[in-house]
């Protein structure tokens, strides 16, 4: 407390006694003493308060900047309806201000740089989320493990053969491990130099270990098969290897397919985790039956394929995976290292602590679920649920891509707890249109998937399996195609609007399109279109449901070439035009 508080403190405790003080003298006539000591310091005024002069130019670009943030933010979460909002407001804090975008230069500096870096973030989200890319995948575990393997391993730490034997008297364990130099070897680098792999592994494993070792316990298979996954992917759902394997399991398409999972353009069943468990189950099954109960040649045909284990066995005549293992000429290296790393694994794994880890148990994620009749980007989930794209593929590891399936029936879309009538109400509310946005194309007479692939610059055999099409289909003229890549305007910046910015773009002498050479079309809408990086006259006209007749004639142009940051006058209709103006 300073001393200005402390007395201020002493004069507001001292108010009832002088109020006190002040009715007696009026009545007795008789003089009030003098304040003693430090109070008359408490009667000291506040001086003024003088008003600090504001710059309005500074005030509009910080509310424009705090628009901005606000935009990236929730562009970064994968919302785009709010991002491009908080966007549009940035640039209407300076549109609609009586200044004037560009009437001072530093408002000027600031709006063209606003334009630029909204752009930026336009092109990334059509490059990077455009709803059909891919999602990215991780290295799967087993390829870098086996890179370690090509390295001859030191011999186990002295001491650890004991300590290994008397867990494995105590320990029951229904895979059998052998007390084998080559299994002590990898425990050792389990505990030492993998150490912060292995209890990373076992971290996330923790979470889905219940649900593993039901199915395998449904399946009659041992229990100890349930740690396979630490070493195949790190229990990993989006793990992907050199060989094409994916998921917890690394499970190749084609088995896959074979055990009852889907995989397709939009899903790929071997990342989640339930179907991909039990499919691996019923393959395990299936091989222990082939080698007759001997789970290390069945461990060693997982990985390198049943055909190449027997083809082993008739060459060497003995039904023994160590004994195929001695040389070089029976099984391949990586098969010969990966039953010895899976047995250490399962050693680890399943003592912990006697190892030197510690394992937090971990809940899985909890979500609901709701059913969907027809495509919905998963951006509109995640904006209408309030959290990131992230999340919302983090619980449906099986979807490729940020939409669901085109075809089918039904899907049942994974959501965050609690929010299915919300999901199910904005459901029921947005159109076709707004659930996704879809580009679609009708065949004209003599196209074919590849040429219709290569002047739409996509991939042919995206275009194919985007449309539950083989590469070599026949297509028939007016057939419709859906055409994997956004639409240009996905996110279109307040720049790209319509007559609200004509209108202010006219007050503030920005260079303006030239005025269409052709008539504007009788019930039509007028956008100005800003050009983007990788844009053509032809995806444009598509987009806006027009041709490239008549933007060339709109906008007095000659050719096909257009640069980023031209901007074109383009008519559409109403409805079409509501896609792209919120």
């Amino acid at each position: 407390m300073t001393r200005r508080q402390g007395l201020l403190c002493v004069w507001m405790a001292c108010l009832p006694m002088v109020a006190l003080a002040c009715a007696g003298s009026l009545s007795s006539k008789s003089p009030v003493a003098p304040p003693q000591g430090p109070a008359p310091a408490a009667f000291e005024t506040t001086p003024p308060q003088v008003a600090v002069p504001t710059d309005p130019i500074q005030d509009l670009i910080a509310a424009s900047q705090a628009h901005f943030e606000l935009g990236k933010a929730e562009l970064e979460m994968g919302h785009l309806v709010k991002a491009k909002a908080e966007f549009n407001a940035a640039m209407d804090v300076l549109l609609e201000s009586p200044y004037g975008a560009r009437s001072n230069a530093r408002l000027q500096e600031h709006f063209d740089r606003l334009v630029d870096r909204i752009s930026a973030f336009e092109l990334r989200a059509l490059a990077e989320g455009d709803g059909f890319a891919e999602k990215p995948t991780v290295p799967a575990s087993l390829d870098e493990l086996l890179a370690l393997s090509t390295i001859d391993l030191p011999a186990a730490k002295p001491g650890l053969a004991e300590a290994v034997a008397t867990d494995l008297k105590t320990t029951a364990h229904d895979v059998p491990i052998p007390l084998n130099p080559r299994v002590l070897s990898y425990i050792d680098l389990f505990q030492g130099r993998l150490r912060d792999w292995f209890q990373t592994s076992l971290q996330r494993g923790s979470a889905y270990l219940p649900m593993i070792q039901g199915v395998l316990r449904a399946e009659g298979l041992p229990l100890d098969l349930a740690y396979v996954p630490i070493v195949e992917s790190a229990f990993n759902t989006n793990a992907l290897s050199r060989a094409k394997a994916k998921g917890f399991w690394q499970l190749m398409s084609g088995t896959a397919i074979e055990q009852g999972l889907t995989h397709d353009w939009y899903i790929d069943e071997r990342s989640n985790p339930e179907k991909a468990t039990a499919a691996a189950a019923r393959y395990l099954k299936l091989l222990n039956r082939m080698f007759r109960g001997d789970w290390m040649l069945t461990l060693a045909s997982y990985n390198g394929g049943p055909g190449s284990v027997q083809k082993a066995v008739r060459q060497k005549g003995v039904a023994d995976f160590w004994a195929l293992a001695e040389r070089g000429r029976y099984l391949p290296r990586e098969t010969r290292e990966y039953v010895p790393m899976v047995l250490a694994a399962m050693v680890v794994a399943r003592n912990p602590t006697q190892y030197g880890f510690f394992v937090e148990t971990a809940a899985p994620p909890v979500s609901d679920s709701v059913t969907l009749t027809g495509p919905v980007d998963l951006r509109r989930v995640a904006e209408w649920t309030a959290v990131s794209v992230e999340e919302i593929q983090r619980l449906n590891p099986e979807l490729r891509r940020w939409t669901t399936p085109l075809r089918g029936e039904s899907y049942r879309l994974r959501v965050p707890a609690g929010t299915t009538s919300l999901v199910e109400q904005r459901l029921s509310e947005a159109t076709a249109d707004q659930l996704a946005a879809l580009q679609w194309y009708t065949v004209r007479r003599g196209e074919s998937l590849t040429t219709i692939a290569n002047s739409l610059r996509v991939r042919r055999n995206d275009l194919a399996e985007a449309n539950y099409l083989s590469v070599r289909a026949r297509v028939n003229p007016g057939q419709k195609l859906l055409i994997p890549r956004a639409p240009t305007t996905l996110l279109s910046a307040r720049t790209n609007r319509a007559e609200p910015i004509i209108e202010h773009a006219r007050s503030i002498n920005v260079a303006l399109t030239p005025a269409p050479t052709a008539p504007e079309p009788s019930g039509s809408v007028k956008l100005i279109y800003r050009v983007k990086r990788g844009d053509t006259l032809y995806a444009i006209a598509q987009a806006f449901r027009t041709t490239v007749s008549a933007i060339r004639s709109w906008n007095g142009l000659k050719g096909d070439r257009i640069t980023p940051g031209d901007r074109l006058t383009v008519f559409t209709n109403r409805q079409n035009a509501a896609r792209f103006i919120p």
